[in-house]
């Protein structure tokens, strides 16, 4: 369920890195355990969007205990970018016919990934979150961001590229 890689077609009309070509578009697929392969239907099927869910999630639990005064600032701010970085991704699949559209959606969940990242430090700053927890929020939105420009820089696997 990892990003993979471009690979070439096979004998079996199967590419290296899991995409198949089913008609005229390709098909990207996931492994569910084993060796069985499965069609990505849903972004939510992506393990980009899962990790990043999981972490607005956690934003959100960490936020309920944050001061009444940042209600309308910082809370707000943070629980907006992280899951924003969800809705963005959303996008980037449902607009995967067209790279162009594709790259610019995956850039804006780049960005508000990083910009959950500047919230973070806020948080720390103002001892509202401890070290331990912002590195390791840190890291998962590193973890985001590095997904997110590997589908960027090689977006062909993700795209529904109508061929000839």
């Amino acid at each position: 369920m990892g990003l993979g890689s471009v690979g070439g077609k096979g004998a079996s009309g199967r590419r290296s890195n899991g995409a198949s070509v089913m008609g005229e578009l390709i098909q990207i697929t996931h492994n569910f355990g084993g060796n069985m392969r499965q069609p990505i239907r849903s972004h939510e099927e992506l393990e980009v969007y899962q990790i990043a869910f999981n972490a607005a999630m956690e934003i959100f639990e960490v936020t309920k205990s944050f001061p009444k005064e940042e209600r309308y600032s910082l809370t707000d701010q943070i629980r907006r970018s992280s899951r924003s970085v969800c809705a963005q991704i959303s996008e980037a699949w449902r607009k995967r016919r067209y790279v162009a559209a594709f790259i610019s959606k995956l850039n804006d969940a780049e960005a508000e990934a990083a910009e959950s990242q500047v919230w973070l430090r806020f948080s720390l700053e103002c001892k509202y979150l401890d070290e331990n927890r912002r590195k390791k929020l840190h890291a998962i939105y590193d973890q985001v961001i590095g997904k997110l420009v590997t589908m960027i820089n090689n977006p062909e696997p993700w795209t529904a590229i109508r061929r000839g």
